[in-house]
């Protein structure tokens, strides 16, 4: 398709798309359901509730039917990466990185490929 068949299909689309948008913005029904969802969230906003906090308020069991308990924040804990050591042999110099995110490792991984610099590994 050409260009202009194709932005002119698109110029079309835009249009039946604005149309039907227009045709939505006078819908009663619309605009009682947008006054309805200002209320709710000034409400909300009021009592300081979220939309979660009334769905388990109205469902008790909402939370179960999707195979999850009742959310409990919980302090996430990981174990603390361990301080790696690479040695270049081509170089002699030594890199001490936690990550992966280290500029030299990188460049090296760049450079020689990552298999090669993991098995510098000390």
């Amino acid at each position: 398709m050409s260009k202009l068949a194709e932005f002119r299909q698109l110029e079309r689309h835009l249009a039946e798309q604005l149309a039907a948008l227009e045709a939505m913005k006078s819908d009663k029904d619309l605009e009682k359901e947008i006054e309805f969802e200002r209320k709710l969230r000034e409400l909300l906003g009021q009592y300081g509730k979220s939309l979660k906090d009334i769905i388990l308020i109205l469902d008790p069991q909402a939370s179960l039917k999707h195979g999850k308990g009742v959310s409990v924040p919980v302090q996430a804990t990981r174990k603390p990466r361990s301080v790696k050591q690479y040695k270049n042999p081509h170089t002699g110099e030594v890199v001490e990185t936690k990550g992966g995110n280290h500029k030299t490792l990188k460049e090296w991984k760049a450079k020689y490929g990552s298999v090669t610099v993991e098995s510098w590994l000390s």
